[in-house]
């Protein structure tokens, strides 16, 4: 199982993008195939690989024959494309929010929305957000 979600069609080149075939559960895709950062013009969809996985032990097996790929490194993406030949892989299109640790904004918009949402630093740092001139700030 694949944790999912569409993204821009500008931002498929920053993740893996599944190729999949609807099931009777419209969030649920069959993974039919992968690709690692495609092109744009060459991405089978705007249904981005997240990160987030319950994998089969049989993966692994795959991962230790899997020769480098996309940028020199061994991707559990070319691993997961011959597991969906071998036996049944879905990618599920979740819902709520999500973000990119691995995008400089997406680690700060994390960190600022999860300390202002913590009881013990919430209400100091909503104070320090409002009384800061930003634009003191070089």
């Amino acid at each position: 199982m694949l944790g999912c979600q569409t993204v821009p069609q500008e931002m498929v080149s920053s993740y893996g993008i599944v190729k999949g075939q609807a099931t009777e559960n419209p969030r649920l895709l069959r993974v039919e195939d992968m690709v690692e950062k495609p092109e744009v013009a060459e991405a089978p969809s705007r249904m981005a690989v997240l990160g987030r996985y319950v994998l089969s032990p049989a993966v692994f097996e795959l991962l230790a024959v899997t020769q480098p790929g996309k940028g020199g490194e061994i991707q559990l993406t070319d691993a997961l494309r011959v597991l969906a030949q071998q036996q049944p892989v879905y990618a599920y299109d979740f819902e709520g929010q999500r973000y990119d640790l691995g995008d400089k904004l997406g680690f700060l918009k994390a960190t600022v929305e999860f300390a202002l949402r913590r009881e013990d630093l919430g209400p100091a740092f909503r104070a320090y957000l409002q009384q800061t001139d930003f634009s003191q700030i070089h």
